[in-house]
C-alpha cells in the first residue's frame, strides 16, 4: 500500500488525495489518513509533538516520519519524540509544515513507506 499524497495545503486546510475530508491538522500513513486531534493526547505546541501523537503511524510500517511544525514552526518537536522514532528504527524529518508536505510527497511519489504528522497553522 502507498502512502497517500497531500493534494493542497494552505493555512487551517489541508487535503488529502483520495479522501473528501479537508484537515486543519492531519495523520498519514501507507493507506491513510485522518483528523490528528491534539485532544486525543494533550499535545499543546510546548511541550509538543508526544510518542503518543505518532504511536498509531508508527504501528503502519512506516519506514520514514515526517513532523510538519506548523506555517510559523510553533509546534515543538522534544528530542525524546526524536528518539522514541529512532529507536523503533524510523528515520524522522522534523520541518515547517510547507517543506514538511514537498519531502512527504517526494518520499512518497518514490515508494517509500513514508508516514506523517502535520500542522497546518501557526
Amino acid at each position: 500500500m502507498s502512502s497517500p499524497e497531500i493534494a493542497s495545503l494552505s493555512w487551517g486546510q489541508m487535503k488529502v488525495k483520495g479522501c473528501s475530508t479537508t484537515y486543519k491538522d492531519c495523520k498519514v500513513w501507507p493507506g491513510g489518513s485522518r483528523t490528528w486531534d491534539w485532544r486525543e493526547t494533550g499535545t499543546n505546541h510546548s511541550p509538543g509533538v508526544q510518542p503518543a501523537d505518532l504511536e498509531e503511524v508508527v504501528k503502519k510500517g512506516v519506514k520514514t516520519v515526517v513532523i510538519g511544525r506548523g506555517m510559523s514552526e510553533a509546534l515543538q518537536v522534544p528530542s525524546s519524540t526524536v528518539d522514541y522514532l529512532k529507536k523503533n528504527g524510523i528515520d524522522v524529518l522534523v520541518l515547517q509544515t510547507e517543506k514538511a508536505v514537498e519531502e512527504y510527497n517526494a518520499l512518497a511519489a518514490q515508494g517509500v513507506k513514508v508516514g506523517g504528522v502535520f500542522h497546518s497553522t501557526c
